[in-house]
């Protein structure tokens, strides 16, 4: 992914840092004990051309840079506090473009109204459709810009934004192109994932199959041809896409060049076999995960993931994160913000309830929000601080790192640098 950086100051210090968590050294599966974490004091960090240069005690850096600060050449940023630095947060599944409003569904659900009942009424995903399709590809991209740029004030520099409220090839382009839009204009990174197997649209006069096989003969060679996202998603659900229907498509996507993602085990499952089967990247809900889907799970490359925002938003359990990872599985926490099941879009406050509900440790739900979240959207140069990787940092007003998740997500960064830049600065949240 191309995106420009700020060429006016090409180097950057920040320090003194009281505690920098780079996140370093840790495996990408299984379960992690805070005492594996490194926790670096008094540290700097030098920063050029958007790529972390160099980490190491604040006094010989600044020592090194004085001159050109007081020159100009390099701009410096002391906190005003003492501050935690830790990697930007990185949401490996969201939904956040798209048009309309369902608070309707909210209070039907917690009035005790069933997912098929609100959606024989006209309510679900459908209606997030309806909505999505009557807006125009700029609406929607401003829709995009505005809730990226709401996750990256709370710390989110790395973001997936999934297609999926449109159901025709038409309009699934009109998603993409959109989302393509808003990550030009974001000063976060938007990777696009195209979702067009999220519900088989009701007004499709063929059966799954032929929506599918058309998905692929149409919309696919676009994608590609545009360079759209380089991801494919699918809902396998008895109410979605059963494993048999799916199963070409997702061949097809791997035909085409195409990193796969699943929508797996969220009422019923079945769903992680499919995304097992398919080398699939990422499994993406699991709630409904047994002992039998953890350890095919365990015992795959296929990343878990898991959602809090829809176990909250619908009231239903957490995935099984204590045991996928004690049987050795890597485990991500991403939000699913969307407009139906999981409207908080709150990442950091959501990993914190999961950790606090599954007994994760610190290290657990940082890492399931960092270098294993960037390991799930196939990316190698983010999640960790430490020379050579991109320049994604956060930091946090406190001088011990244990702060962020006991806040539970009242605590937000006093600053967010992107890529090398300073892109929000709040010395208190």
């Amino acid at each position: 992914m191309e995106k420009k950086t700020n060429t006016s100051i090409q180097t950057l210090l920040i320090g003194p840092i009281t505690q920098l968590l780079p996140m370093t050294g840790l495996p990408l599966k299984g379960a992690l004990k805070d005492s594996q974490l490194v926790v670096l004091k008094t540290q700097g960090i030098l920063i050029s051309e958007g790529l972390i240069k160099e980490i190491g005690p604040f006094k010989k850096l600044y020592k090194q840079q004085k001159e050109a600060i007081h020159n100009k050449q390099t701009q410096y940023i002391k906190p005003e506090t003492p501050v935690v630095a830790i990697p930007g947060f990185i949401d490996a599944h969201t939904h956040i473009c798209f048009a309309g409003n369902r608070a309707s569904d909210y209070a039907l659900r917690n009035s005790g109204a069933s997912y098929l009942e609100i959606a024989a009424a006209g309510g679900g995903i459908w209606d997030t459709v309806t909505h999505t399709r009557a807006a125009s590809e700029n609406e929607l991209a401003q829709n995009t810009l505005q809730n990226a740029q709401r996750h990256l004030q709370r710390g989110v520099t790395t973001l997936e934004v999934k297609s999926g409220y449109a159901a025709s090839v038409k309009e699934e382009l009109k998603m993409l192109r959109a989302i393509k839009k808003a990550n030009e204009n974001s000063a976060a990174d938007l990777i696009s994932c195209c979702l067009a197997a999220h519900i088989f649209p009701k007004d499709y006069p063929g059966s799954p199959a032929a929506y599918l096989e058309e998905i692929v003969q149409q919309l696919f060679p676009v994608l590609v041809k545009e360079k759209l996202t380089h991801r494919v998603d699918a809902f396998i659900e008895q109410t979605a896409f059963t494993p048999t229907v799916i199963a070409p498509y997702l061949a097809a996507a791997k035909a085409h060049g195409f990193d796969i993602c699943i929508h797996a085990d969220q009422f019923t499952a079945g769903g992680s076999q499919v995304a097992i089967d398919h080398l699939a990247l990422s499994a993406d809900h699991l709630e409904a995960s047994t002992q039998k889907e953890i350890n095919a799970l365990a015992a795959s490359n296929t990343i878990a993931m898991a959602l809090p925002g829809a176990s909250l938003g619908l009231g239903c359990a957490h995935a099984p994160a204590r045991k996928l990872l004690d049987a050795g599985a890597a485990l991500v926490i991403a939000s699913d913000w969307n407009p139906g099941s999981a409207p908080m879009g709150h990442l950091l406050c959501q990993a914190a309830i999961l950790g606090a509900a599954e007994k994760l440790s610190q290290a657990e739900v940082l890492s399931g929000i960092g270098y294993r979240a960037a390991a799930a959207l196939g990316l190698k140069d983010r999640g960790v601080l430490a020379a050579g990787y991109l320049a994604d940092i956060l930091l946090f007003p406190t001088a011990d790192f244990n702060n962020i998740l006991y806040q539970q997500g009242m605590m937000g960064p006093s600053h967010v640098i992107k890529r090398g830049t300073l892109v929000s600065n709040k010395q208190t949240d």
